[in-house]
Parts: structure tokens; C-alpha cells; sequence
């Protein structure tokens, strides 16, 4: 597969993925979704390809390089919050935002594109203690 066919595979599956009935809903649910993984030697134009496709399409477009090793940036930190529970107060963990989805947000803020591309480069990088968060986070959406 040549640079051109793997980004027209990409474009096609983002536009069956953000494709709505003309009831506004998804017709293959987000649920069923799966992410588009990019694989290919350094330097190839992964990035610039995402990118192209996100400008192309008019849609939104965030890329988070993940090189630190902490799970933080995938689930957030833990954050003790008093709550209620049978009349009895009780200290529980929540936990805040994730950097990465915190991006995305960033993103919505600043440019206004509510559907997009989420582009997680170096994600084969992830260390031992990341890749169980990171597997979750592309599981879950």
C-alpha cells in the first residue's frame, strides 16, 4: 500500500465513523468504533498524513505525543473527595482529567470542532505501567 491508498483507507474510515442518520446519531455507534491505527517507519509523514485528513475534512485534529511514562496522562491523579453514603460520611478516590483527554477539550475550546481526530503518536513507546491505562483509554473512547 502506497502513501496515497493508506490515506484514502484513513479518510474513508473516519467518514463512516462520523457518518450520522437524519437523526443526528451515529450510524455505527461509538461503542462499535474501533481506533485506526498507523504503523510505518520514522519519518514516513504519519502525523503530516492525520493532519491532512483532519484539515481536508474540516474536522478537528489534536496530536499528543506520548513520551513520559507516567498513567497520569492517560486516567488523570487520584483526588480524595468526601462523600455520602448511607447517612455516613465517607472519604472516597476520584480521579481528575487526563492530560490527554484534557487536549482534546483544549482543542474544542479553541477551535470549535466537536468530532476529530485524536492522533496518539509513539504509542508503541508507552511504558510497562502506561500501556494497561493506554489500552483502556482507546478501548473506552
Amino acid at each position: 500500500m502506497n502513501i496515497q491508498q493508506a490515506k484514502d483507507s484513513i479518510r474513508d474510515a473516519v467518514t463512516t465513523y462520523l457518518s450520522k442518520d437524519p437523526a443526528g446519531n451515529y450510524i455505527i455507534p461509538r461503542s462499535r468504533q474501533r481506533p485506526i491505527m498507523v504503523m510505518g517507519a520514522p519519518g514516513l509523514g504519519k502525523t503530516a498524513i492525520m493532519s491532512q485528513i483532519a484539515s481536508e475534512m474540516g474536522i478537528g485534529y489534536v496530536a499528543y505525543t506520548i513520551t513520559h511514562p507516567t498513567r497520569q496522562s492517560a486516567i488523570g491523579l487520584p483526588v480524595i473527595e468526601k462523600h455520602v453514603y448511607d447517612g455516613e460520611e465517607c472519604s472516597i478516590t476520584r480521579y481528575t482529567m487526563s492530560e490527554i483527554i484534557a487536549s482534546v477539550h483544549d482543542a474544542i475550546e479553541n477551535r470549535g470542532h466537536r468530532e476529530g481526530i485524536l492522533f496518539i503518536d509513539e504509542i508503541n513507546c508507552v511504558s510497562e505501567t502506561l500501556a494497561p491505562a493506554m489500552l483502556d483509554l482507546l478501548q473506552n473512547k
